[in-house]
């Protein structure tokens, strides 16, 4: 796997979904990724977030919307938690 630390430039729901947020993720290059986060994070919440992207992943198109990777996030009783590095990194860097 490979596992690439972004910063998320921009995001905006995806039409006609419940669930699905279009992230632009900055990986050392722009990346369009739709991840399930609506309900979760408000768009204007995520931007400037630093997360953790499976980077490697065969594009998917969802609701129309072509995703070139996938964040990466864990569920417990309180909610939807993005994995987020202990501190500032560079985008693009290597998870190891």
């Amino acid at each position: 796997m490979d596992l690439r630390i972004g910063v998320i430039r921009a995001a905006e729901p995806v039409p006609g979904s419940k669930k699905l947020i279009k992230l632009t993720v900055d990986i050392g290059e722009e990346r369009t990724v739709v991840a399930g986060l609506k309900g979760h994070y408000a768009e204007e919440a995520l931007i400037g977030k630093e997360i953790l992207l499976v980077a490697n992943l065969k594009p998917a198109t969802l609701m129309g919307v072509e995703s070139h990777g996938m964040v990466l996030a864990a569920t417990d009783r309180s909610g939807l938690h993005l994995l987020v590095p202990d501190g500032e990194t560079a985008p693009g860097s290597r998870v190891k």
